[in-house]
């Protein structure tokens, strides 16, 4: 394999740096585990990732203190701050471990609680520098409890109060800092056998005690709601604004409570009457999914597709193939797009109709990928994989502050990857640069800027037909020319603005540009002759698109009477241009399938050159609603009204300027979402849903050369969602009916053009679990049933077929436990199965794939701030098939992959 670039060299010579030098590790993460989350709750404390938390309420302390500002000697234990007697001094070699910390609103401010049983033997020192005031535990560290270490950062809580951070110092030392706008504040400390070591913080400029007035209370339940009553002598932290707690981080664990995806809003998925399934990065990293595709087989309904010679992901979601993915909520041409997983996040897969938000989309989902984004601690991390069949990948994963008042924060992730294949003469070369900065404009905007630049190369792959002879053939046989070849480079830019007028009304402003340039030179196949002869063409093809998505989102929570709401209003302009030059050699040698002989002369000339230029404009204007009608019953009501124009060029024999023949269309569609869910108790949302979905058909034509009306999809879901284990375990239920109607079918009176007479239907059964079942053993589960099936058409052979790729069963379960306590803590292991039922690889019905269950497993070892790991691929190495349109792909047998991490 060649390297022509100095990056991937230089990249490969960081990343071992970076394994062997390393000391300790500070990764920023949200640890807050769901008892503690929702024992918080309780007390009017609202958390939701990556948006800020308010928090309301009196609980201001009653044990005896002393403050610590007072204290002019460091102080050795906290338990003499309240108690006479002299504390027994734990081992030296003991370290606390803190599992959770919290904060709560007092009369006088703020106290932060580092949860341990532990707490009277944590030794304290504290000091003062500048503004701040410094307290060391230089025998504790901050650990989740899945082994994980975490900080804590709470900007503004109260006035007076820049900042509260809690950090791991070093190996053995937690740090609190509190920073004072005017001056150093007064902590005060205290110890609770039941919840750890307890700081009360009060600013200087609200020390001095103020007559009590009236505050605006808020219910635990409607937290995140504008207030509507106002009680008096219910003391809050400051006058009658809420606490603003921030907890900056990356969600650790299988479990994700919320999501943008099915509302482009930070909404708790236990709100949201759609179904909707999160792979998490833990999920991510524990299965190591290079192939960020290989993530939709924890999921219930989905399955995943190979496309453009075996370098394009797609999906069946329900039965149907979404034309679009999203990242960060942008679409993205899924045709010739490869999303490198190097800096996603997680992924987030929303079933059912989505043209509510996203405009012309196949009814049975969507995928979104959420990428990475800057940290406001230093954290730098690499990552070394190699594995079978020649596969070396090393990646970087850098981010933290720019300046000393983190109002800049960046991140950059690089990967590089020189790989073979179990397919002959296959391999791939792969660079990705994904910088990431953002900037606080100012106390109320943000702004996020973000690029990422691809270029991968790769033998193209076709794979095999769709016909029973070539399930007799090898995985590893290849029947291409073995100079069959790839290019894709894709470069993107985003900016993403966001401004709060106030804390229930704000604005984002979001554009992203994205073009991809593909190059391909392949050996075709054509038909199979004898049962053994396979025809081929040569093709030599260039796509060339550009995608251009502007989105204006504005969001704002008010109240009419006792109901709240929460108002989405959002406009997008998106324009796709495609350019498509395909040149064709008809004359190319056959190839016996049985007995391959590679040597075919590339042909000099072709016998036809076309070329095709389309462009799509498409202006969105949705709206949406979030109605808390009662504190347990929620309406979601929205719409979104599409103009699609279309425009496009067909040049034939494109060399000799061919006069070209043009296409213009036009379309209008509204697509509605009306939900409930009722919340009978806590834990559980009954929730159902009528969503409906368009797509234009842009290529078939009447006999009247009029474009046919849009695909229109409709959707019924009723389910369950609950949560369990005191909330560390989610489970859905989901049950779904969708028809698409208008769909393209051949004009019984003149084949050579269609009439909008089809309809497909798509009904099942999906149940998704995801979470922990006790401290450090993690589960993700998921079981479909799915019937996707052609129900009218001109053609009675074609009703009753079953939708390509679409089984009627699927089911996954994927397991890790790791060892918590013990000689061998931070040990782990790991197993799933995935299950893929029979499915049709054609349309009319002809040929059946096989049904298939694979077997993954993995064991690893996690200390300090370093991570070492095997992972074993079709461990019993069976033999499966993906499948895309109308080709095949042999799955890999048994692979193994070597990981080495490090991260401080």
């Amino acid at each position: 394999m060649k390297r022509k670039q100095l990056l991937p060299s230089l990249l490969l010579t960081g990343s071992a740096i970076v394994l062997i030098t390393t000391p300790a590790r500070t990764h920023e993460v949200q640890v807050l585990d769901k008892k503690a989350e929702h024992a918080l709750t309780d007390k009017g404390v609202s958390f939701h990732q990556g948006l800020p938390r308010k928090i309301e309420g009196p609980f201001a302390p009653t044990k005896e203190i002393r403050r610590l500002s007072e204290i002019e000697r460091p102080i050795t234990s906290a338990q003499k701050l309240v108690q006479s007697p002299a504390p027994t001094t734990p081992p030296a070699t003991e370290v606390v471990q803190v599992t959770t910390v919290k904060a709560n609103p007092t009369n006088q401010g703020v106290e932060v609680i580092l949860q341990t049983s532990k707490g009277q033997q944590l030794q304290v020192t504290n000091r003062s520098s500048g503004n701040s005031f410094i307290v060391d535990i230089p025998n504790a560290q901050l650990r989740s409890p899945s082994g994980d270490a975490f900080i804590f950062r709470s900007t503004k809580p109260i006035a007076g109060i820049t900042e509260i951070t809690v950090t791991n110092q070093d190996a053995n030392t937690i740090r609190v800092t509190v920073t004072g706008e005017a001056g150093v504040p007064k902590v005060e400390l205290f110890d609770s056998p039941e919840e750890g070591l307890i700081f009360g913080v009060t600013s200087v400029a609200s020390s001095t005690p103020q007559a009590q007035q009236p505050q605006t209370q808020q219910k635990p339940e409607a937290a995140d709601q504008p207030a509507t009553q106002t009680q008096p002598g219910k003391p809050s932290a400051q006058s009658d604004e809420a606490i603003e707690l921030l907890v900056t981080g990356e969600q650790d664990g299988y479990s994700v409570p919320d999501a943008t995806t099915a509302t482009r809003t930070d909404t708790p998925l236990r709100d949201i009457p759609q179904s909707i399934q999160v792979v998490p990065q833990k999920v991510l990293q524990d299965q190591q999914i290079v192939r960020i595709g290989e993530a939709a087989r924890n999921v219930s309904g989905v399955t995943r597709t190979i496309g453009y010679g075996g370098s394009v992901d797609n999906y069946r979601i329900r039965g149907f193939s979404p034309n679009f993915t999203l990242k960060d909520g942008f679409r993205q041409d899924n045709f010739i797009t490869f999303t490198e997983s190097a800096n996603i996040e997680r992924v987030e897969i929303l079933k059912g109709p989505a043209s509510v938000l996203y405009g012309q989309l196949e009814p049975g989902g969507i995928v979104n990928y959420v990428t990475k984004q800057p940290l406001s601690e230093p954290s730098y991390g690499g990552q070394l994989t190699i594995g079978s069949y020649d596969f070396y990948r090393p990646t970087l994963d850098i981010s933290g502050p720019l300046n000393p008042d983190r109002s800049a924060l960046y991140r950059l992730n690089l990967a590089y990857e020189n790989a073979g294949s179990f397919r002959d003469f296959v391999d791939n070369e792969l660079l990705f640069v994904a910088p990431v900065l953002s900037y606080r404009l100012g106390e109320n905007t943000n702004l996020t800027l973000q690029g990422e630049y691809l270029d991968f190369e790769k033998t193209f792959d076709r794979g095999f037909l769709p016909e029973s002879p070539f399930f007799r053939l090898p995985r590893s046989r290849f029947l291409g020319d073995p100079g069959d070849s790839q290019e894709i480079n894709t470069a993107r830019l985003s900016y993403i603005l966001e401004h709060r007028f106030s804390k229930n009304w704000s604005l984002r402003n979001a554009f992203a540009l994205q073009s991809t340039d593909s190059r391909r030179r392949n050996a075709e196949p054509n038909s199979l002759l004898d049962d053994r002869t396979l025809t081929r063409s040569f093709r030599r093809v260039d796509d060339y698109t550009q995608d251009y998505i502007l989105q204006t989102d504005f969001i704002g929570k008010f109240n009419t009477g006792s109901i709240a709401h929460q108002l989405l209003l959002g406009v997008e302009l998106n324009r796709n241009k495609y350019d498509y030059r395909f040149r064709i050699a008809s004359d190319f040698p056959n190839i016996d399938i049985f007995n391959p002989v590679y040597d075919a002369l590339i042909p000099s000339s072709f016998d036809s050159d076309d070329y095709t230029d389309t462009t799509t404009d498409n202006v969105g204007i949705y709206f949406q609603d979030l109605v808390s009608l009662l504190p347990n019953l929620k309406l979601l009501a929205g719409g979104r009204f599409d103009i699609v124009d279309y425009d496009s060029e067909f040049i034939a024999d494109f060399p000799n300027n061919s006069p070209p023949e043009k296409d213009s269309r036009y379309y209008e569609a509204f697509s509605p979402r009306i939900g409930l869910v009722y919340q009978p108790i806590e834990p559980v949302s009954l929730y159902f849903s009528y969503t409906r979905s368009f797509k234009p058909n842009f290529t078939a034509l009447t006999v009247n050369r009029e474009p046919l009306e849009p695909e229109r999809g409709t959707q019924y879901e009723v389910g369950i969602k609950t949560e369990l284990l005191d909330n560390r375990l989610s489970a859905t239920v989901a049950a779904y009916e969708i028809t698409k109607s208008n769909v393209a079918t051949t004009d019984p009176n003149n084949r050579d053009f269609y009439v909008a007479a089809g309809e497909v239907k798509s009904r099942g059964i999906e149940l998704d679990i995801a979470g922990q079942l006790a401290p450090g053993w993690n589960i993700i589960a998921s079981y479909g049933f799915n019937e996707a099936f052609v129900s009218k058409d001109n053609n009675p052979a074609s009703r009753g077929n079953q939708l390509q790729n679409a089984p009627t069963h699927t089911a996954s379960l994927w397991t890790t436990y790791q060892l918590q306590s013990g000689s061998l803590k931070g040990l782990g292991f790991g197993a799933g199965i995935f299950f893929v039922g029979e499915r049709e690889a054609t349309l009319p019905n002809s040929i059946k794939i096989p049904s298939y269950v694979r077997t993954d497993a993995t064991v690893f070892y996690q200390q300090n701030n370093w991570r070492a790991a095997l992972n074993f691929k079709n461990l019993f190495d069976i033999k499966y098939y993906d499948s895309q349109n109308f080709s095949i792909y042999p799955g890999a047998p048994l692979t193994i992959l070597g990981t080495i991490s490090v991260q401080f």
